[in-house]
């Protein structure tokens, strides 16, 4: 981030509040350059039973076998959507994804309350049957996958690394952006408490660390600047714990100047450090 624009998300504070999400909507959304001409756009394609089950494709000319990258958007397990009409968010990340020479896929998944964990896992497996079965009709290559996710898109992710093991072997990667990995010491909120139940002592089976620590699928972590305590301290726990089992460090960026959500919302501006840094990963473990 430059001077000015860390500053101004310095400003807005680490808290998750209203006030902090609105201004780095509105100050992210105001520097991104919108869809390229070139990207071509299908909305909506169902890839289950439930009306949130939906996806966005994202592609520019005609692929064959390009690497296929997801995005999953956060929301505290209780809102968010792959796209809002009038806003460049989250279709900057399909947009990034064909700027690339990828297939770019944004979706949507069920929420919490109604749908608990391992709703999200879940519908994470799902998603990767319909690309796997339909991707290479838009140019994908299924065998080229890499998930990514922010916050609780991020925990989604990991969730389906950890829980649905299994079903994960062949994908390419995973890009995790500020995530809750350890729910025997993550901070209890309501947002918690909707998605995993509110009797703490049943949030242990679904602790992503575990099965984190064993996923064979190349991982790419970040964890912000000015995110919240409870994300630094699942970043730090995660590095330490990683080294503890494999003798070496996992792939965890620093992203200086940014908070909870600039990163994903940086994508399609002039900052464009963490653009670069999901291009590379990607090229080094899908290209």
């Amino acid at each position: 981030m430059t001077p000015a624009i860390r500053a101004k998300l310095a400003a807005l504070g680490n808290d998750l509040s209203p006030e902090m999400v609105q201004g780095s909507i509105g100050l992210l959304a105001g520097m991104n350059r919108g869809l390229s001409s070139d990207t071509q756009v299908l909305r909506d394609i169902s890839y289950g039973q439930d009306p949130r089950h939906r996806l966005d494709l994202f592609r520019q000319g005609d692929p064959k076998g390009a690497p296929v990258f997801v995005f999953v958007h956060g929301g505290g397990f209780l809102m968010g959507d792959k796209h809002t009409e009038g806003s460049p968010f989250c279709s900057n990340m399909g947009d990034f994804a064909a700027r690339h020479g990828m297939v770019g896929v944004t979706l949507t998944y069920r929420l919490a309350p109604e749908h608990r964990f391992p709703s999200g896992p879940d519908d994470m497996a799902m998603a990767v049957d319909w690309l796997r079965q339909n991707v290479a009709e838009h140019g994908g290559d299924p065998g080229r996958i890499v998930l990514s996710g922010q916050s609780a898109g991020a925990v989604h992710v990991a969730g389906y690394l950890a829980h649905r093991a299994d079903h994960a072997e062949g994908i390419g990667g995973a890009v995790l952006m500020s995530g809750i990995y350890d729910t025997h010491t993550c901070a209890p909120n309501a947002s918690a408490e909707a998605y995993y139940g509110t009797d703490r002592r049943q949030w242990g089976m679904a602790s992503c660390m575990p099965g984190l620590l064993k996923t064979e699928v190349p991982v790419q972590f970040s964890v912000a600047e000015f995110d919240p305590d409870d994300f630094q301290q699942q970043a730090a726990q995660l590095v330490e714990q990683w080294y503890a089992v494999r003798g070496r460090y996992p792939e965890m960026h620093y992203l200086a100047g940014h908070n909870h959500l600039s990163p994903a919302l940086s994508v399609g501006s002039d900052q464009i450090e963490v653009e670069r840094m999901l291009a590379a990963f990607v090229a080094r473990v899908a290209g």
